[in-house]
């Protein structure tokens, strides 16, 4: 069972994020008996999710807010206590040490600072909300889903639409068009798509249909938007709509200690899950790769596991090639 922590004494990890992947690593960090304190912001990606179809435990499917329940019980057996509140600010001690954090309790109103040998980054992403008329939160009301992985396979042989633009927005129209249906619509949002003469002839021959129009109008029919109207009139009808316009990763504490990152802004993390900053770990959607909860329960394995190995070790005589894979 953890053990609070001393006033003068360092944690041995850190863990931001209460989603399925900090509260997996939680678990294994629980039972190599470390001490460590998990830091949840109360607002997991996860709990988004209407019901997930591809966890291997779970044929039936299994709603987001589910998952957390189960993954919170697992933690509560082991007497892991989640802090409601953020880390504001980390910084590395000097001498190889480990890190001070700065954490804010919600509703204290006050900071305080603690200090722990590892940290572990699970804090996630946030879906960039596609802007629809007069619908301001389709993708947290279920209205329009984000991942064609989890549920593509029950929406097979409809009509399907991507909401995006550019290279994302078309690769994920493909995919879609080559796993599940092939009727599937790109709508850009009135975004035009700058595509040579050979990659719109591939979306052609994939029947993939091109609006690039901007909608004037939706029609809602339930839990699900059944049409759109563009501003010219023309009316499309969907089963089911998916939103690819990207995430905005949780990643601020991680690069603003110089962590390795890619464009948009998810973490590189070597084998262990490690970032490029010794001692600092990354877990779930804000790894750069693929975004799905058994990946990052995977992560979130990988990192305890090789936190628990190093822990007792000054960063500095860890070893090894960090980002490579071979610390």
């Amino acid at each position: 069972m953890p053990k609070p922590q001393e006033q003068d004494d360092a944690l041995d990890a850190l863990i931001t994020g209460g989603g399925p992947a900090g509260l997996t690593a939680a678990v294994y960090l629980a039972r190599f008996k470390r001490r460590f304190l998990v830091v949840d912001g109360g607002s997991p990606r996860a709990a988004w999710i209407p019901k997930s179809h591809n966890i291997p435990l779970f044929g039936d499917c299994i709603p987001g807010p589910e998952i957390l329940r189960r993954a919170r019980a697992a933690t509560e057996r082991y007497g892991v206590r989640l802090l409601d509140g953020l880390v504001t600010g980390l910084r590395k001690q000097p001498g190889g040490t480990g890190f001070l954090a700065i954490l804010e309790q919600k509703g204290s109103g006050a900071a305080r600072q603690l200090r722990a040998k590892r940290v572990l980054l699970a804090t996630g992403a946030v879906d960039v909300e596609p802007e629809l008329p007069d619908l301001t939160d389709a993708v947290r009301r279920g209205l329009v889903r984000y991942c064609p992985i989890c549920d593509g396979y029950e929406s097979r042989d409809q009509r399907l639409a991507v909401i995006g633009h550019g290279d994302r927005g078309l690769a994920e129209a493909e995919f879609i068009a080559l796993t599940y249906s092939d009727d599937v619509t790109l709508l850009t949002l009135g975004q035009p798509m700058e595509l040579d003469d050979a990659r719109r002839e591939r979306a052609r021959r994939q029947r993939i249909r091109i609006v690039e129009a901007p909608i004037a109008a939706l029609e809602v029919q339930g839990d699900r938007i059944a049409a759109i109207r563009t501003g010219g009139g023309e009316r499309y009808r969907f089963d089911v709509l998916y939103s690819a316009l990207g995430l905005k990763y949780r990643s601020d504490l991680g690069t603003a200690l110089g962590a390795r990152h890619d464009p948009s802004g998810a973490l590189v993390v070597d084998g262990h899950c490690q970032t490029t900053v010794r001692g600092l770990y990354a877990a779930g959607d804000i790894v750069r790769g693929v975004d799905q909860i058994v990946v990052g329960m995977g992560h979130a394995a990988l990192a305890a596991t090789h936190i628990h190995n190093r822990c007792d070790l000054p960063l500095e005589e860890e070893g090894g090639e960090v980002g490579s894979g071979r610390s």
